[in-house]
């Protein structure tokens, strides 16, 4: 019977090859041409994806930022002073966060890490996790933490289906983890570890290498891959807001290398994949691997295919670069479809540059602390402009952003100007109030008060040259729709006490869009009326707290 069967096993392969070996030429050209056809198709569909940026660079890996809270006080990632959390409602909703991750799938990320913050506080992880692995084209989930609750939540979170696990620890020390990270707990990280590798895990321990911090444990590390399969990951200190760096504190990839060689002469390099951060090495017969994130001497800008989401809704399309843009609000607003949010993304991926500027520039740019982009897993560069005109997003002072259906919606998605359509608006009674000062001096109050300039009377003018400014505002400002003002009320008066001249602009109008501009025009142009009829006196005049007040009537009410 064996025999039979082995004969027939035998006739059926010889079959096989006969009919390969007649199958014609035309045949085998229309298996090469299709061949081919499959390859052009998919690098054109790469190359007009959204997620391709103006470098060739196809984005397929995502960091979402989960929260802004972490439960340790790491002295590199948060300022000394702490940071200032945005309310919940500033916050994406689980909801709002897994539809942006969906678009993002559907547009050709394959591999979403979850960051913080500490993602982990966050009570529903768990079924975040389990969200995102029944996206269809997802491949990878995965999670950078600081594995001070692994004991209790690695396991439901296998199960929910986490592919893979990054740990922050910066060193094997009891008393210097509680020094670096102000808390407790490092006992509880090392058995994370360990039952991450009983799980089947092989775990990535995230190590952030500085001079006269840890310098010391260079060989601690390497020797903790000797029985157990992990990846070491040493990581230049790099620069972000409140962490004081410093160009001395950085101890390059060149110089660890030399460390651990004196002690591991047989350290040896090993190979990596085309978007690896990490340059991967290993001591021959080590059950784990080291390898070294090099952003600071050697970047991998070339290879980035990351782009990053923080809790608040930004798209963050370089770790390093403070241009950010706001996915949150166009979601939140009623006009924007899921293809402008596309658009969106996809203006924002093609402003990211070839890479990021470099440590000395990186040093001195304002970005957020690195708590509030979550996490230091690698990630490639922008070189981004220093012109602070093009700063979509510089935390904590001041928040432009440059998206679709959100705040600056007199640009579109490919960043040109244009006046917005308000014809589909209902016609509203609208209010807006704004306020300027000017700061005059003392000798110049006591002329304004006694009416002495003599240019003449310095408020009544400036109340005059308020009313007409508001009403040429569409002249002055570009893109302003030409509004039928109904009243403009502006009111000038001398504070003596604080040696100043309080403007007040209220203007209203029935009309499909506000009157916020028309209002900050007219106490501007009135501050300048002021500043001219007083020049003669003093040049020592200052122009200052131009906003507005409030605005009613439209979709978004303003209060101050």
């Amino acid at each position: 019977m064996r025999l039979l069967v082995k004969s027939v096993k035998l006739w059926t392969q010889q079959q096989l090859r006969g009919a390969a070996s007649m199958a014609t030429g035309s045949q085998f050209h229309k298996l090469a041409t299709a061949s081919k056809t499959d390859n052009t198709e998919n690098h054109l569909a790469k190359a007009n994806s959204p997620l391709t940026d103006s470098f060739g660079r196809h984005h397929t890996y995502l960091r979402i930022s989960l929260t802004e809270r972490c439960n340790l006080r790491c002295d590199y990632c948060m300022p000394a002073e702490g940071v200032p959390l945005q309310p919940k409602s500033q916050l994406l909703s689980t909801e709002e966060m897994l539809q942006l991750a969906r678009i993002f799938v559907e547009q050709g990320v394959r591999k979403i890490r979850l960051t913080g913050g500490e993602p982990t506080v966050r009570r529903d992880i768990v079924e975040i996790i389990a969200q995102l692995k029944a996206l269809p084209q997802l491949e990878h989930v995965g999670i950078t933490t600081n594995g001070l609750v692994l004991t209790r939540l690695l396991l439901p979170m296998q199960k929910a289906g986490l592919d893979s696990l990054n740990i922050s620890l910066d060193t094997l020390r009891k008393e210097r983890f509680e020094r670096i990270t102000r808390r407790k707990g490092w006992e509880r990280v090392i058995a994370g570890i360990d039952l991450a590798i009983q799980l089947g895990y092989r775990p990535k321990v995230n190590c952030v290498l500085m001079r006269d911090f840890n310098e010391d444990e260079i060989c601690d590390f390497v020797e903790f891959t000797r029985e157990r399969p992990v990846d070491v990951r040493f990581i230049e200190y790099m620069p972000f807001t409140g962490n004081k760096w410093e160009t001395q504190r950085l101890i390059s990839y060149s110089e660890t290398l030399k460390v651990i060689r004196a002690s591991f002469p047989d350290f040896q390099a090993l190979a990596n994949g085309p978007n690896d951060t990490s340059k991967a090495w290993a001591v021959p017969g080590f059950a784990g691997q080291m390898g070294f994130i090099t952003s600071m001497t050697e970047h991998f800008c070339g290879s980035c295919n990351r782009l990053r989401l923080t809790a608040d809704g930004n798209i963050k399309v370089c770790l390093f670069g403070n241009k950010e843009f706001s996915l949150r609000d166009a979601l939140r607003s009623e006009d924007c479809t899921e293809q402008q949010l596309v658009e969106l993304i996809g203006a924002a991926v093609q402003r990211k540059k070839k890479q990021h500027a470099g440590m000395l520039n990186l040093s001195h740019m304002a970005n957020r602390p690195m708590i509030l982009i979550g996490g230091l897993g690698g990630g490639g560069g922008d070189s981004t402009s220093s012109s602070s005109t093009m700063l979509l997003h510089t935390h904590p002072a001041q928040r432009l952003q440059l998206r679709k259906c959100s705040s600056l919606t007199h640009i579109n998605a490919q960043g040109k100007a244009q006046m917005v359509d308000v014809a589909h608006k209902a016609s509203t009674t609208r209010t807006a109030t704004a306020e300027a000062t000017v700061q005059v001096g003392e000798r110049l109050t006591a002329l304004i008060a006694a009416n002495e300039l003599k240019k003449g009377d310095v408020l009544s003018v400036a109340q005059l040259a308020g009313i007409m400014g508001a009403k040429q505002t569409a002249q002055l400002i570009p893109l302003c729709h030409n509004i039928a003002i109904s009243s403009v009320h502006v009111e000038a008066k001398l504070v003596a006490e604080q040696l100043c001249v309080h403007l007040l602009a209220t203007v209203r109008c029935t009309g499909q869009t506000g009157v916020e501009m028309e209002a900050l025009t007219a106490v501007s142009v009135a501050a300048l009326t002021v500043y001219d009829m007083c020049k003669a006196v003093s040049h020592d005049i200052c122009v200052t707290n131009v906003r507005l007040l409030s605005k009613s009537g439209g979709k978004r009410d303003f209060q101050r």
